[in-house]
């Protein structure tokens, strides 16, 4: 049996974990984080399943990848919300709506009628929408936790508080889910930091996650139930993983003001601030050194992309596989020839 040792109970650590462990493999899972979860950019994800909307900046790969999510994670969760992505533009940025819908497909347009019908909160307060109705959105804390407990039904040991590159010598192959930790071997990778707000406004009922389109920053607001929201906005080269600048405060609280006046009155539960790995191009790679497989580059695309790069590590180990979408020539090892 094919022994494999996964660093990092992130999301890609943990489906990477998952996808082996489905087809047969020993496996175990370490983190360095002494609770599951919480030292990894899952833990402020937006949790948006959403590869149409994502093209609008992503190449094609991220499109063709980010649907297999769209069956996955039903599959291992089943409290996915299949409700769609709304996005909506107020009326000077109209120009903003015009450019999204070109760089998209598989939406429909709707006027402020369909609007209100299908979140009665933003009645009368934006004159068309693109509708994207075949995309979802899920809890990333909650799905973080779904993983590791199928993980545990599995016989696949989880080690917190554990440093996984001590234990390169007790396994047929390592797998590298660091994130951007895994900047010490790879030297292109590089840090985009998001910011985030957690908040409760029990007056605000929305049953999908709405982006509001601005020039300056893609604001997005993602429900979580009971009244709780998720707001997002930021993508700023920078690897600091825990500060939160006054600026992004005040231009995420003023896009929910913009997006109803309710959201002056929510209560801030959380702000939280991380660094997405990703690399020159901002897409994914699965890279192997000797028996070492690296799964990095998420970028913003973590719960949309990890299924798929846990099938395709998967099958590089077990298959002796190969996906040229994904898999270079190692910039390091380019670099040292």
């Amino acid at each position: 049996m094919t022994t494999i040792t996964v660093i990092g109970a992130g999301v890609a650590g943990l489906t990477t974990a998952l996808a082996l462990a489905e087809r047969g493999a020993a496996v175990e899972v370490v983190e360095r984080g002494a609770s599951l979860g919480l030292a990894s950019c899952s833990r402020y994800a937006g949790g948006m399943l959403a590869p149409w909307c994502e093209r609008e900046s992503a190449e094609p790969l991220v499109l063709s990848l980010g649907r297999e999510a769209l069956d996955y994670w039903p599959r291992i969760m089943p409290d996915v919300v299949p409700h769609g992505t709304l996005v909506v533009a107020q009326r000077r940025d109209a120009a903003e709506l015009d450019r999204f819908g070109r760089r998209t497909s598989a939406f429909e347009t709707l006027s402020p009628d369909e609007i209100a019908k299908i979140e009665p909160a933003l009645a009368g307060r934006f004159s068309r929408a693109l509708f994207f109705r075949d995309e979802s959105h899920l809890d990333p804390r909650r799905a973080v936790q779904v993983l590791a407990a199928r993980l545990h039904a599995l016989g696949v040991p989880i080690h917190l508080d554990t440093d996984g590159l001590s234990r390169r010598s007790g396994s047929d192959w390592l797998v590298d889910c660091r994130g951007l930790a895994a900047r010490d071997v790879l030297g292109d990778l590089r840090g985009v930091k998001g910011e985030m707000l957690l908040v409760r406004c029990p007056e605000m009922q929305l049953s999908r996650p709405v982006r509001l389109l601005h020039p300056r920053i893609p604001f997005y607001v993602v429900p979580r139930g009971d009244g709780v929201f998720m707001l997002g906005a930021t993508m700023i080269e920078s690897s600091d993983r825990q500060t939160i600048t006054a600026r992004s405060l005040v231009e995420m609280l003023n896009s929910a003001y913009a997006l109803h006046p309710a959201f002056a009155e929510a209560e801030i539960l959380e702000i939280g601030t991380d660094a997405r790995p990703a690399f020159p191009d901002n897409l994914p790679r699965i890279r192997v050194r000797d028996r070492t497989v690296f799964v990095n580059g998420l970028y913003r695309h973590g719960f949309l992309l990890a299924p798929a790069l846990a099938r395709m590590a998967a099958a590089v180990i077990l298959d002796n596989a190969s996906f040229p979408e994904v898999m270079d020539e190692d910039h390091d090892q380019r670099r040292r020839a």
